[in-house]
């Protein structure tokens, strides 16, 4: 029986109960990627990180409880917030290795600022099978690297839409963001992923490698203020930053214990 150590944070929330909830489990060395699936279908949340020491950085990786993805902006976040808060890492800069290339996580005032790198986009097709899933034809659609981006007029019609999870995994798509202007924000969005197993992600810093090169480009600055309108919300403080996305936001501590495997 080997005992690990389990962390659950709050991500982009500053009190709990709010944000994304990521698990966090440090590692000595990899475990098979079975066992590290089966953690994270067993802890069923959208993203369980797993990391190990690797020379002067960390290496990390991600799982949903269906596969592991090549990059997640809120369990980075969170299990920055573990190495910072809880497991006395010392310094103000952390790197992780990645199936995206290095990240790095610093500290900013009471923030901590992801540095991702920023996703490309192009225009698309529209899709009937989004218009009849969000019951309303979008304004615009593009595509990034792996992700759909839907463009709509207004906060109003992303914070009341209902999709039709079933519909949407006829798309084939990995992802699916949903966004329009802000009232007190500069954008606002959802994020969808059911064929990941992942309805509706509640604060999803992936997306805003997606999203802040779309909004800067269309707003003509490169500092945004963003909210995330799932159930639990999440605010985040993003830059554009020539190919980089900066995504800040905070964290807080939920949950310390042990697994045995």
């Amino acid at each position: 029986m080997t005992k690990l150590r389990i962390f659950q944070a709050d991500a982009f929330a500053s009190s709990l109960f709010k944000g994304n909830p990521a698990a966090v489990v440090p590692l000595n060395e990899w475990l098979p990627d079975e066992i590290m699936q089966q953690i994270a279908i067993e802890n069923n949340l959208s993203e369980t990180a797993f990391f190990i020491p690797e020379n002067d950085h960390f290496h990390i990786r991600w799982f949903t409880p269906k596969t592991e993805v090549i990059l997640c902006g809120h369990a980075t976040l969170a299990t920055a917030h573990i190495l910072f808060n809880e497991l006395n890492f010392q310094g103000e800069i952390i790197s992780f290795n990645s199936k995206s290339g290095i990240l790095t996580v610093k500290k900013a005032a009471d923030k901590l600022q992801l540095d991702f790198p920023a996703d490309l986009i192009q225009t698309a097709e529209s899709n009937t099978i989004f218009d009849e899933a969000f019951g309303i034809q979008a304004s615009a659609t593009f595509k990034g690297r792996t992700d759909f981006l839907l463009l709509f007029d207004s906060e109003e019609i992303i914070r009341n839409m209902k999709p039709n999870f079933h519909l949407l995994t006829q798309t084939n798509a990995r992802g699916i963001m949903v966004t329009a202007p802000g009232n007190e924000v500069d954008f606002v969005s959802r994020f969808f992923a059911p064929l990941e197993g992942i309805n509706e992600d509640p604060v999803t810093g992936s997306a805003h490698t997606t999203l802040v090169p779309f909004w800067s480009d269309k707003l003509n600055k490169t500092e945004l203020t963003a909210l995330q309108l799932s159930e639990r919300g999440g605010q985040l403080w993003c830059t554009l930053a020539g190919n980089r996305v900066l995504i800040a936001g905070k964290a807080v501590t939920y949950l310390r214990g042990e697994i045995e495997i």
